[in-house]
């Protein structure tokens, strides 16, 4: 018989499905009354009804659960020490988008070797989210695959759509039925239409193809997400985060008849890709708000419990703790430091 189909894939193999693997992490009534809360929070400051500024801040990627429960812990506490200014979300990203090839992230492949156990990468994901959550530290995710989201969904305080899918329909689509606020990220060569189309077609209603809680093919309905904003990442060329910046974005949200909420990313292209100049592009930005910016709601921070980046070894005994395998970050010193500076910056606004 001549075969037609599947004559590239090597393998398909089952998961878990949504429904057992939330009997597995279970949600408690404190966590979802804290993911609510929090949700309820980050909606109130980019809505700008709240003055604080939203940071969401943490490593680049997670590799090593011990190590963010860690960098959880210090994040609570600074989170205390600042909250009157400043409302602190744990960067949480489990996957990670690639130009060619690359590890993926914690989801496709948690031993970091090739054996992409995806069943036991979201095991580990909802697991991790429900011990931060037991924190009471918010979480942020980027929403990259579109598969994902109904197993750990409802954990997630605020998402990010990133620069090389906010251009996606299939991601402006998820994004209009996901439950907390959304960042799209303006594109790699610094094109800010495609986030602004981006949250124009979320803040829609859709039909689209997903799956249920049971892990089936389904039709998704969805009445759209107000709750969706611009992120600034910079470009290959320039940053976007200086004030002539911000004034040009505002004017394309109004323009498109959009919010004028703004979170600018401190790395990136707006740190030229160089993470020890995240302070420098946080101070710029922490100054326009203290000279009466209004539109700027939120920042973005990389940064983990160490400074810098390196390789994935076969050994993995040889990785350096606290130290990302993806882009380099600033270390826990240093962040403390850039973030109490901002807090006693912002204190001395009218």
């Amino acid at each position: 018989m001549i075969k037609t189909n599947n004559l590239k894939v090597t393998a398909i193999t089952p998961i878990i499905a949504p429904a057992d693997l939330r009997q597995v992490f279970p949600m408690t009534d404190h966590a979802r009354e804290f993911v609510s809360r929090s949700r309820e929070r980050i909606k109130e400051i980019i809505q700008r009804r709240d003055r604080r500024l939203m940071v969401v801040v943490g490593p680049c990627s997670i590799h090593d659960t011990a190590a963010a429960v860690e960098y959880a812990r210090r994040l609570a506490d600074l989170s205390r020490r600042v909250d009157d200014q400043l409302f602190l979300v744990m960067r949480v990203y489990f996957e990670k988008p690639r130009t060619t090839v690359g590890w993926k992230g914690l989801i496709n492949d948690p031993d970091m070797n090739g054996t992409h156990l995806i069943s036991k990468g979201l095991g580990i994901a909802r697991g991790l989210l429900c011990t931060l959550t037991a924190l009471e530290v918010p979480v942020a995710n980027e929403m990259l695959d579109l598969i994902t989201p109904e197993y750990v969904a409802d954990l997630i305080s605020w998402g990010a759509i990133g620069a090389r899918t906010t251009e996606s329909q299939t991601h402006r689509e998820l994004a209009s039925g996901l439950s907390f606020p959304i960042g799209f990220k303006n594109g790699t060569d610094g094109n800010l239409q495609i986030a602004v189309d981006a949250m124009i077609a979320a803040r829609a209603s859709h039909n689209f193809l997903g799956i249920n809680r049971d892990g089936r093919a389904s039709i998704i309905q969805t009445a759209g997400n107000p709750d969706v904003h611009i992120v600034l990442r910079g470009s290959t060329r320039k940053p976007n985060y200086l004030p002539e910046d911000i004034a040009h974005t505002e004017d394309i949200l109004r323009k498109n008849q959009l919010p004028p909420t703004i979170m600018v990313d401190c790395s990136h292209g707006n740190s030229n890709k160089d993470y020890r100049r995240q302070p420098e592009v946080l101070e710029n930005v922490i100054g326009q708000v203290v000279d009466g910016n209004q539109s700027i709601s939120g920042l973005m921070i990389e940064s983990n419990l160490e400074e810098g980046n390196q390789k994935v070894t076969a050994d993995h005994g040889q990785l350096t703790y606290g130290v990302s395998i993806t882009d380099a970050c600033l270390g826990w010193r240093e962040t403390e430091k850039a973030l109490l500076a901002a807090h006693k910056r912002l204190r001395s606004r009218k």
